[in-house]
């Protein structure tokens, strides 16, 4: 390498010193001994009945208002976020231009540029990477790097490096497979690196390794951050309003700005006022017309399906491509894992207050189960249908069509949870909903067979999870199989669920790119609706079953219903405790939402009990929130699943962006899709359009 050639890489690399902060991170070892390559440890609804009457006036008012404001959500998330709003990535972010062109990286949403110089004579280094939060997992190679031909000629090497989570690099000798140095560091989205390896002359033999920053990341969640601010204002604005709305000063000021002087003295005059109350006496006027009093329908369930159906359209459409809108890789939760089990749980409470309502109707238990039959049988139908696309792709094999699914599962679910309740079903005593006479625990006797059922049933899955010998992999193997548990069993993702998947359903007729692809790098198919895990489901919709009791036995009891539902979140809670000793991956039973584990069932079914100990006070007793906007799709989920799920690639929900790889463009596109589909549902609700099974 010729001296004006150090000179142009010695400058690449310090330029950086004036215009953005450098930081070091230096890992010394006496001798170069070697370590072992060691990791450190690091869709979806239910079937709902259609709405009755509801207070429509003053919902409907404040649903259009919503509405609107999300539309001008989307917009403003539009304009303030759009091209030009911030620098993502630059011209900047690319390798020397002494280095070969076949090294040329280009960089993809969620990486960051890494240039390795190597100093060290006639050494030539391995450089192996993977994720801090890849659980036991080996080191995959990243990159090699010759060794330095001449003192202060270093040798250059350019990768690209995640930046979605914390990252581990190991610097081993190629030759004698010691390790050099090893670090871990967190990476920023398009951010420009170089790790410089060299001798340190200190009196002992010593390799030093220098991370320094030669361009700074960018702030990748500026979007998230930004359309959050935006959706917090909009609601403290709708708030404002409201209360404005609600003084009497306020509604008359409006009125006399709205109305001339003449109209004014004429409503005013002696012919009377329109409104209800006598100006000289003060006596409220009775009223001339009021609805009449329909079944009460608890908007709350609604609102929290809505709200689950929601995040669900936002998270299926994309979320912005972050991470934390995606599936998690095995164990742990993000924002995508509490969607399907939440539907599963309003599912369950909608199953128990719907067929109560059918049976006091009059409705004969075997017409009812014709109904459930019926039903569950349309969800599956309909749920093979959707996971198999082929669109323009001609047609599709009957040997590759996936059988398991979210509507699948759905429908076993459902299917169970309601033929239980239907033949153990028993009136509502009328002393729980308006005596106050009831057992304290009368909403779990009165079910003591279903319970039987629900325990048996798990202990099934217990015994088959942790006692099923799986060939070629140890008995109770819950891991992710691949890199993971260092490689040993890279065929076991899933232990016995995948086993007993692959041995029902077979490897073609299951789910091809499982999340575990992302970090564990699994080869083998392995469906997260799978067999087992519809066991579980059952469980999760039956807690369901018994948050749709509460709320019917101990009906105008708030006081009765809030104690309960704060014991269920507190009880379930203890139990995910004690499964996962409040660990990702040392717990005995880890949350997991491919496994659809006991601790996955607790923990999201306490979460579920609380947000519903939120709700239905805020919605159904003090009538502080009407539900808006997220009650027009949970009165609706059906169709806004399916209708989502079909138009996904179409024209307004999907379009060319300018960058693929910019994450406020995704977001932006998945922000005014979720939006449309709240309008749609709006529009349906306004027309009494429901779509049910």
């Amino acid at each position: 390498m010729t001296q004006a050639v150090v000179t142009i890489l010695e400058r690449e690399v310090m330029t950086g010193a004036r215009t953005c902060a450098v930081e070091k991170r230096r890992a010394r070892e006496r001798g170069g001994g070697g370590l072992a390559a060691n990791a450190a440890p690091g869709r979806e609804l239910g079937p709902v009945e259609a709405a009755d009457g509801m207070n429509g006036a003053r919902g409907a008012g404040a649903g259009l208002a919503l509405a609107a404001l999300l539309l001008a959500t989307s917009v403003l998330s539009a304009a303030l976020l759009g091209p030009g709003g911030y620098p993502e990535r630059g011209a900047e972010v690319e390798p020397p231009r002494d280095l070969d062109k076949k090294r040329h990286v280009e960089l993809k949403m969620d990486q960051a540029l890494l240039l390795i110089y190597n100093e060290l004579l006639g050494t030539n280094l391995t450089v192996s990477w993977n994720f801090e939060c890849c659980y036991h997992c080996l080191l995959q190679g990243l990159v090699n790097v010759s060794a330095s031909r001449k003192p202060g000629e270093p040798s250059i090497a350019a990768a690209a490096v995640s930046t979605q989570h914390g990252s581990i690099l190991q610097l081993n000798d190629t030759l004698e497979e010691k390790e050099v140095c090893r670090l871990e560091y967190k990476f920023g989205e398009f951010g420009n690196y170089s790790l410089l390896v060299k001798h340190v002359h200190t009196g002992v033999s010593e390799i030093a390794c220098d991370l320094v920053v030669n361009k700074n990341p960018v702030d990748s969640n500026l979007p998230v951050i930004i359309a959050f601010l935006i959706g917090l204002a909009i609601i403290i604005a709708v708030c404002f309003l409201k209360f404005l709305l609600s003084l009497d000063d306020f509604n008359n000021w409006i009125s006399k700005a709205i109305n001339s002087r003449e109209t004014d003295r004429l409503i005013n005059s002696e012919l009377g006022s329109p409104s209800g109350a006598d100006q000289l006496s003060g006596d409220t006027q009775p009223e001339v017309w009021r609805p009449s009093a329909g079944p009460l329908r608890l908007l709350c369930v609604d609102t929290f399906r809505g709200i689950a159906l929601i995040l669900m359209v936002f998270v299926n459409y994309g979320g912005g491509k972050y991470w934390y809108f995606k599936h998690a890789s095995w164990n742990g939760l993000t924002v995508a894992d509490l969607v399907f089990p939440w539907f599963v749980f309003i599912m369950g409470s909608s199953i128990f207050l719907s067929m109560t309502s059918m049976l006091q109707r009059g409705c004969s238990k075997f017409r009812l189960l014709g109904k459930i039959a019926y039903r569950s049988f349309l969800l599956i139908c309909i749920g093979v249908i959707i996971v198999n696309p082929n669109y323009c792709l001609g047609p599709l094999s009957w040997d590759k069509v996936r059988l398991p699914g979210v509507l699948q599962r759905l429908g076993v679910t459902y299917f169970v949870v309601a033929v239980l309740e239907l033949l153990f079903a028993k009136p509502v005593p009328d002393s729980c909903a308006s005596e106050t006479r009831c057992s304290f625990l009368q909403d779990i006797t009165s079910s003591w067979p279903q319970w039987l059922f629900i325990l048996m049933l798990e202990s099934v899955w217990l015994a088959l999870t942790f006692f099923l010998p799986v060939p070629g992999c140890p008995t109770g193997y819950l891991g992710p199989g691949g890199i993971g548990d260092l490689g040993k069993y890279p065929n076991c993702t899933g232990g016995a669920a995948g086993y007993i998947d692959r041995l029902l359903l077979g490897d073609d007729h299951l789910y091809q790119h499982p999340s575990s692809t992302v970090l564990y790098h699994t080869k083998v198919a392995y469906d997260p609706e799978g067999v087992l895990g519809t066991i579980n489901s059952i469980v999760m919709a039956f807690l369901g079953v018994q948050a749709g009791k509460i709320l019917l036995y101990y009906k105008d009891q708030t006081k009765d219903i809030l104690i309960r539902f704060t014991t269920w979140c507190g009880f379930l809670g203890l139990i995910s405790v004690a499964f996962t000793k409040i660990s990702e991956n040392e717990g005995f039973i880890p949350i997991n939402k491919n496994l659809w584990s006991i601790s996955y069932i607790t923990t999201l079914s306490s979460f579920a009990f609380f947000i519903l100990l939120v709700l239905y006070p805020m919605v159904d007793v003090r009538r502080l929130w009407t539900g808006a906007p997220f009650l027009y799709p949970g009165m609706n989920s059906i169709l806004v699943y399916v209708g989502h799920e079909v138009f996904r690639n179409y024209f307004p929900f999907q379009w060319r962006l300018q960058d693929n790889q910019s994450h406020k463009e995704h977001l932006i596109q998945n922000i005014v899709a979720t939006a449309i589909w709240v309008l749609i549902a709006y529009i349906l609700y306004k027309k009494k359009v429901f779509w049910k099974i």
